[in-house]
């Protein structure tokens, strides 16, 4: 690999500092290209084993997916927030702004495991993109890439859309949890999956997971939240199950008296709540009004994916179960969960954040399955074997009903997650 790199000083658990010159070591590891230092070097690139003819089905009804074009060397490009240009390397206390440390965790996590897939006899060569450069997206050179793993969100997702379709660059979108106006592009991999997929798993959930129950769906007056209860309402319609009960509509006022919200609430059976907010004080506000009829009614709240980081410990949320949906779940007790604490509590004197481990898992996955099946992995994404954390459900999403090609491909699988005191505890088992 390239020998530019990006350092992270180890200067105390809590002051975490940036270097932009080049780090002196003896280990091969991944460049940074930023305009206009130093850039990744540029490696030859292998002769593709191809030999030109096309499998008698082509996966998809995409000619590029039956092609079988395997490498020595793959050529990866990394786009994450780095916001370099925003780092003044003269700071007296050389302190990173905490905007600036999702992107950069997302980073050492890629390339931890591109070291460790490296150390695996795997041949790459990878370049490093800060996405919040516009230089680096307008100018960069990804004629050989052969894969893009991408920590962005808006505009850069769709801008390395259409560079993706148009060189047929398969393009991991690993974190943004949107399709960003994204349509016809086979290339395209969301991870992070849809708001309409969690309402769709959540209502699945609960239908198929319960035999009597009682459903309710709590939703403000306002577009985007009438839009996530539809999303749940039309998957109850399409639901093909002789025990499915159809769920009840709430508008939610703020001044909804207790006696009115009662009137929703059955004592025979479970009352599962789910709450369309997805900010924290909206959220919490109808739930404290929930939890003062936990005395009468058995009630369990399910929430949004944004719940995964709010916490539930106040005194009127106690014997509530809260419930959130993910597309990951990682419950750090695995060997690679214990591969990652061991190395950054060695090198950065830390603990990894969630998006370190994001961005371990993700490069790990679909840099396996370019050394296994090649360039165009596509009819084989979704292969057990090279599970890392979480299990991902990668299908093809159609647009328009008729069309030939996928629009895109998104994870389908959600986990429900239950908050605990001290972690969190996986519901349905992937």
């Amino acid at each position: 690999m390239s020998k530019s790199i990006l350092c992270r000083p180890l200067i105390t658990a809590s002051i975490v500092a940036v270097m932009l010159s080049a780090c002196s070591s003896s280990k091969k590891t991944t460049g940074i290209t930023t305009p206009p230092p130093t850039t990744a070097k540029t490696v030859k690139d292998e002769k593709p084993k191809d030999d030109g003819k096309s499998s008698k089905v082509i996966p998809f009804n995409v000619p590029a997916f039956a092609r079988e074009i395997k490498k020595d060397t793959y050529n990866i490009a990394l786009f994450a927030p780095l916001y370099l240009d925003s780092v003044n390397t003269d700071m007296p206390t050389r302190s990173l702004p905490r905007y600036i440390l999702p992107g950069l965790d997302f980073y050492e996590g890629a390339q931890l495991a591109l070291d460790s897939l490296q150390n695996q006899g795997v041949k790459l060569n990878v370049t490093v993109y800060d996405s919040k450069n516009k230089q680096n997206l307008s100018g960069a050179n990804l004629i050989n890439t052969d894969l893009i793993i991408a920590a962005v969100g808006t505009p850069e997702i769709k801008d390395l859309s259409d560079i993706a379709k148009k060189k047929q660059i398969n393009l991991v979108s690993a974190t943004y949890p949107n399709d960003a106006g994204v349509n016809e592009n086979p290339f395209f991999i969301i991870t992070n999956s849809l708001l309409k997929t969690h309402s769709e798993a959540l209502q699945r959930y609960l239908q198929d997971g319960f035999a009597t129950k009682n459903i309710l769906v709590i939703h403000r007056d306002t577009p985007f939240e009438k839009r996530i209860a539809a999303d749940i309402k039309a998957e109850y319609e399409k639901l093909q199950s002789s025990k499915k009960t159809k769920p009840r509509e709430v508008v939610w006022d703020d001044n909804m008296s207790d006696l009115a919200l009662s009137q929703y609430l059955l004592a025979d059976r479970p009352n599962l709540v789910i709450v369309t907010s997805l900010d924290e004080a909206n959220a919490k506000a109808i739930i404290r009004r929930l939890s003062t009829q936990t005395a009468s009614y058995p009630i369990q709240v399910f929430g949004m994916p944004t719940w995964d980081i709010m916490k539930f410990k106040e005194p009127e949320f106690k014997g509530l179960p809260i419930f959130y949906t993910t597309p990951y779940f990682n419950d750090k007790t695995d060997m690679y969960s214990h591969y990652i604490n061991d190395y950054w509590k060695r090198v950065y004197k830390s603990r990894p954040s969630d998006m370190a481990f994001k961005g371990f898992e993700l490069t790990w996955y679909f840099v396996k399955q370019l050394s296994t099946n090649g360039v165009y992995f596509n009819k084989d994404m979704n292969d057990p074997n090279k599970k890392v954390f979480s299990s991902f459900n990668y299908q093809p999403i159609y647009l328009k009903e008729g069309d030939k090609q996928p629009d895109y491909f998104e994870n389908k699988n959600i986990y429900i997650i239950q908050k605990g005191d001290s972690s969190d505890i996986k519901m349905n088992f992937q």
